[in-house]
């Protein structure tokens, strides 16, 4: 198994890449995160790192100086960046750094797979280590894609749960590495639910039980919830349950 470096000034995008992409299935124990390259620089002080994934632009030292000061190392730390379009060309220029690798934003699940499995692959024939080759087809056959999916759909879910009160399909794109626009249409294929359905729902457990076992007044649980209107909040929690906040409250405590 081998790890990582992630850098990227962006806690979101950082974050995300940390804490939400099953790095275990594609050969990577230890996955940690740096804010910009000086950051970056030093934790490759504390830990022995076989992968950089950087993005170009960040503060006090960019992706490309970061690069070109682990060339001048003789580092054999393999860096990959995390570039926007508009990049592209000047990521380009690294190559004389040895950077062979671009991922270009908004990332997409199975790129990330692929482009990391064919690295890790690369690394074990670097060192002579001997494993069954695993290619990006087999990776996502049958069975694999399936696995893949339900834990793309376990991310959204997880991250609405924990982020219900203000969640957007934008903030799930960048956690999953999708195409905002593709993410309510992937959420429904694979759930057959709305995206937006889903988090009502979400929302309505976590009203129901606060209103259940705290007291709570309904516009302190609305504004929980993320509603700006109590009165759609009632709305939608009568619509949910069959019964507003109040009478909900009543028949749960003469149960």
């Amino acid at each position: 198994m081998y790890k990582i470096l992630v850098v990227d000034d962006e806690d979101e995008i950082r974050n995300g890449m940390l804490n939400y992409f099953p790095w275990g299935d594609v050969g990577f124990d230890t996955v940690i995160g740096a804010k910009d390259g000086k950051e970056a620089l030093n934790l490759l002080q504390e830990y022995k790192i076989d992968v950089i994934l950087t993005d170009i632009k960040m503060p006090i030292l960019d992706g490309i100086d970061l690069a070109r000061e682990l060339y001048e190392q003789k580092s054999k730390i393999k860096v990959i960046f995390l570039t926007g379009y508009r990049d592209f060309e000047f990521a380009q220029r690294a190559i004389e750094y040895g950077v062979k690798n671009y991922i270009v934003k908004p990332t997409k699940y199975n790129e990330l797979i692929e482009i990391f499995t064919r690295v890790k692959e690369e690394m074990d024939s670097e060192n002579c280590v001997k494993v069954k080759s695993i290619d990006y087809p087999t990776l996502v056959n049958t069975k694999n894609t399936g696995n893949f999916n339900s834990k793309i759909i376990d991310t959204i879910k997880e991250y609405t749960e924990n982020h219900y009160s203000s969640v957007t399909l934008e903030d799930i794109s960048k956690v999953v590495h999708m195409n905002f626009q593709y993410v309510s249409k992937y959420f429904k294929q694979k759930t057959g639910q709305n995206f937006s359905n889903y988090v009502i729902e979400v929302k309505m457990r976590k009203a129901a039980e606060l209103i259940s076992n705290f007291n709570y007044k309904t516009y302190e649980v609305s504004e929980l919830m993320g509603y700006t209107n109590p009165k759609n909040f009632t709305r939608t929690f009568k619509s949910f349950y069959g019964k507003g906040p109040r009478e909900y409250k009543n028949s749960q405590n003469l149960i």
